[in-house]
């Protein structure tokens, strides 16, 4: 694809997507890129940068910031932001991304995924979307409830169905057996699969609850087309008591995986109590791009490459 035709079709995305919000009333925001503190997520690895005598992050996602306008009420508001994730370099990943974010105060999961869907009908015309607890999707394809199975019958899992034959935490061993497992099972040509009801050990900013069979689930759910996960959505979780638990066991994890310990937003932590209800998600706009150039056969492979799509992917730099 020639550069001229690459520009036109980013900034035809662009302008769908701030189109739809438009008719929806969604107000676009802009955010810092730079920020005081980045997440405590174990597998999220942020840039840092001194100024000063204070030290900076380049930010993951727009979702701290974002938050705490949600807490000074600014209604539903969303964001096509630049973001920045250090040491993932490959077809599916660049370190410097771009991102849509939005909230929908009131909105519960099933209002949200409807949203999501509404949108990417828009752009991708042609899916046949389907709606899948992660429970049902792991039991069909290692006969394996993931909420009752212990963390030595999922380590076993892993050794069985993977190359991996060391140790791992549960939470690693449900990525792992996830992405080696059950998203080739998601590669249908033209399919969309919303993924909801996550392991609890996943829940990072989302709220938890019981499912129909009383086990406690993480309330978020992942968009996949075509076997590529788009998109990450949240029932928000507004309690500053259980976030600050949940990045203080980060941090613990971290120093024992050797990595820098991540200084707690006391300013997002403020604006947790003060948030209304509501969910919100964030879309992968490179990735959908490349799905846009691939239906309109703009891009060479059937593979994903990133660098097809990116003006100046990370090895051009």
């Amino acid at each position: 694809m020639d550069r001229k035709t690459l520009i036109r079709l980013r900034a035809d995305l662009y302008r769908q997507v701030r189109s739809y919000f438009q008719e929806q009333s969604v107000l676009e925001v802009e955010t810092p890129v730079l920020g005081r503190s980045g997440p405590t997520d174990l597998h999220l690895a942020s840039m840092s940068l001194p100024s000063g005598s204070s030290q900076y992050y380049l930010q993951t996602s727009p979702e701290f910031f974002m938050k705490r306008l949600l807490a000074e009420n600014s209604g539903d508001i969303f964001s096509i932001s630049r973001c920045f994730r250090d040491a993932e370099v490959g077809h599916r990943h660049n370190p410097e991304f771009s991102m849509l974010e939005w909230y929908r105060c009131g909105f519960g999961l099933a209002d949200l995924m409807s949203d999501v869907e509404a949108l990417v009908n828009r752009l991708l015309p042609h899916l046949t979307f389907s709606c899948h607890s992660y429970a049902e999707m792991f039991e069909s394809c290692l006969g394996v409830n993931p909420h009752s199975a212990s963390d030595m019958d999922l380590l076993n899992l892993v050794k069985s169905n993977t190359k991996f034959q060391g140790d791992l935490g549960r939470a690693s061993c449900l990525d792992l057996l996830m992405s080696e497992c059950v998203e080739p099972e998601l590669a249908g040509e033209g399919q969309a699969y919303f993924l909801f009801d996550f392991p609890v050990c996943q829940a990072a900013m989302a709220q938890t609850g019981e499912n129909e069979d009383m086990h406690l689930v993480a309330r978020r759910f992942e968009l996949y087309i075509n076997g590529l996960e788009i998109g990450n959505g949240y029932l928000e979780l507004t309690s500053a008591d259980e976030q600050r638990r949940r990045c203080q066991e980060d941090n613990i994890a971290r120093q024992s995986a050797d990595l820098e310990s991540m200084p707690i937003d006391e300013k997002f932590m403020k604006a947790l109590d003060q948030m209304p209800d509501c969910s919100g998600v964030a879309i992968g706009l490179d990735r959908l791009l490349w799905l846009i150039a691939r239906e309109k056969r703009l891009v060479k492979s059937s593979q994903v490459d990133l660098g097809e799509v990116l003006l100046f992917p990370w090895c051009s730099l």
